[in-house]
């Protein structure tokens, strides 16, 4: 019964992440489209659009903030490996069962603090598109409630994907 429930939670978990993955992927070729819109439009067409350097900002930020659960899911971020090396498979578990909990926590933490800082964005007001900052700020919880989870999901994976040389890589 657990094992199936872990299963069924990896899976999950790796749907997930292939979705994210598509979503930054999509999102860096629109960076890139977006850079070359304004190049093209300042230099060579020598219009005065300046809508493209804010909107490129906007589309890094939620990028970057994405791929973090993606490097979560597969245990991609500097950790003690070094450390862990050194110890018996039971400390091992034990250690990564702690940096997962304290990971967990750590991105829930930012999770509330970023509901909040969305929130108060709704007052704020982006300088050339006349929006508010919620969607910009809306990517600090949606991107670290997803890192936390996929840390979750990481660490209760079954027991034949969850060997820890593999999540390292």
């Amino acid at each position: 019964m657990f094992s199936e429930l872990r299963n069924m939670l990896w899976t999950f978990g790796e749907r997930l992440n292939w979705l994210v993955e598509r979503i930054c992927v999509t999102l860096v070729a629109l960076l890139v489209l977006d850079i070359w819109f304004g190049i093209l439009a300042r230099y060579v067409l020598e219009l005065g659009i300046t809508w493209t350097e804010e909107l490129a900002r906007y589309i890094m930020i939620w990028a970057a903030l994405l791929a973090v659960s993606s490097a979560a899911h597969r245990r991609e971020h500097i950790g003690l490996n070094f450390v862990i090396h050194m110890l018996p498979p039971q400390a091992q578990r034990i250690l990564q069962a702690v940096i997962d909990a304290l990971g967990i926590a750590f991105f829930l933490f930012l999770c509330a603090y970023g509901i909040g800082m969305t929130v108060d964005g709704s007052s704020q007001y982006a300088m050339i598109f006349g929006m508010t900052m919620v969607v910009p700020y809306a990517a600090v919880p949606v991107s670290t409630a997803l890192t936390a989870l996929q840390i979750f999901l990481t660490a209760v994976r079954p027991a034949a994907t969850s060997g820890l040389a593999e999540a390292r890589g």
